[in-house]
């Protein structure tokens, strides 16, 4: 009809709200990390860096002391039966040890060892504090499906960092991790001096076993 309004096109319809809610991290490479990364950050409250593999955060809810794994099987062994029950985190990665201790204890370690008689000997132990980073070992139940498990001292040489002890959730941590204060006799926590001065001990033994790389060969007599 001549002069008759022309017909209003339909709206475009609007896109459909998305039924699954965005995550609030991204994703990490295929997805396995992040149960890891809600476990320690949830369960236990500790922080994680971020990107893939998941990495925690040294110096705020403890430090780590990194030694031959060797040392620290030898060295929880003096501490008795009961080093491997209960008692403060310890994990294994390749062929280290790795034992949580109280947060600040890295600055300590200078003065403590030398307090111990170590400071002037060379010795393979390694304190990370505050802004380092520690592979997170994998909690139980996180792994992928393949051959039965291995023991845990055994499972860390696979190549990913594994608890030979780990942390209990809903419980403070900071109550079972070695520290000063615990020179006294007081608390739960077990004494970070007679720690270092044990994984000292066992380092050094170690390294005295081991031939030294600036050794000169020995010359056959004439």
């Amino acid at each position: 009809m001549v002069g008759a309004p022309l017909p209003v096109p339909p709206a475009f319809p609007a896109a459909p709200a998305p039924t699954v809610p965005f995550p609030r991290r991204p994703l990490e490479a295929g997805g396995a990390p992040e149960p890891v990364r809600r476990w320690y950050e949830c369960a236990l409250g500790w922080p994680t860096a971020p990107g893939s593999p998941v990495r925690l955060r040294t110096g705020v809810r403890f430090d780590v002391l990194e030694v031959p794994a060797e040392a620290g099987h030898a060295a929880l062994e003096r501490f008795g039966p009961a080093a491997h029950g209960p008692g403060f985190p310890v994990a294994v990665h390749g062929e280290r040890m790795l034992l949580l201790v109280a947060a600040g204890s890295t600055e300590e370690m200078p003065g403590l060892l030398e307090w111990l008689e170590w400071g002037s000997l060379p010795l393979d132990l390694t304190a990370v504090g505050a802004g380092g980073l520690l592979d997170a070992p994998l909690p139980a139940g996180c792994g992928t499906a393949g051959p039965p498990p291995r023991p845990p001292e055994r499972e860390g040489l696979r190549g990913a960092a594994v608890w030979l002890r780990p942390p209990e959730p809903g419980c403070e941590v900071e109550a079972s991790l070695p520290t000063l204060s615990a020179m006294g006799g007081t608390g739960t926590a077990p004494d970070l001096a007679r720690l270092v001065h044990t994984l000292a001990t066992q380092c050094h033994r170690i390294g005295l076993a081991r031939p030294s790389r600036f050794a000169r060969p020995s010359r056959a007599p004439r």
